[in-house]
């Protein structure tokens, strides 16, 4: 199922129901990893689909003269997910990027780049948490890495906001909600 090219897919759960991705019940059969790491996805998704929702134009707005553009945050947000996890995680082979402000004007591969370093970050912290593996470098917990991602990530989002509304070119709240906030919000069916 899609909206305008919105993340909002399904998968089966173990009870054989379909939800929305993002959209996982809260039950003392769902343990608190699958939780944690299905709001590592609902992030990602809010990420994606706030790509896919700026207007002709708005890669290119920046906040102010000399900061980074709308595509650049994005492709930042890619960039530094791989770097902490290279530095925290030597054992775990990471292509990294050339340089963190990327200029990438193709928002499907921006898209494409989010989506393979989140399911990255995604499998690192499971296997991390199940083996009991600290980080090397950063980090005292994986969960504490996730959690600066999204923080980070939101930060970004809110310069993302900024920039739009500078540029004259907001997303309004109507045409966002459904594919940005409704993901976080969204219980399964």
């Amino acid at each position: 199922m899609s909206r305008r090219g919105l993340v909002v897919g399904s998968r089966r759960t173990r009870l054989g129901r379909a939800t929305l991705v993002g959209a996982m019940p809260c039950t003392r059969e769902q343990p608190l990893l699958d939780t944690l790491l299905d709001s590592w996805d609902r992030n990602n998704a809010f990420l994606v689909n706030l790509l896919r929702l700026v207007p002709q134009g708005g890669l290119e707005a920046r906040a102010m003269p000399g900061s980074p553009s709308v595509l650049e945050l994005l492709a930042q947000m890619h960039f530094v997910r791989l770097v902490f996890l290279s530095e925290s995680t030597p054992d775990v082979t990471v292509d990294l990027p050339g340089e963190a402000w990327i200029h990438e004007p193709d928002t499907e591969r921006i898209a494409q780049m989010l989506k393979e370093s989140a399911k990255t970050v995604r499998d690192v912290v499971r296997t991390r948490l199940e083996d009991g593996r600290a980080m090397k470098l950063h980090y005292d917990n994986p969960i504490l890495f996730l959690q600066h991602m999204i923080w980070h990530e939101g930060y970004h989002h809110g310069q993302t906001k900024v920039a739009l509304k500078k540029a004259g070119l907001a997303i309004s709240d109507e045409a966002a909600s459904p594919g940005t906030w409704g993901v976080w919000m969204r219980k399964s069916t």
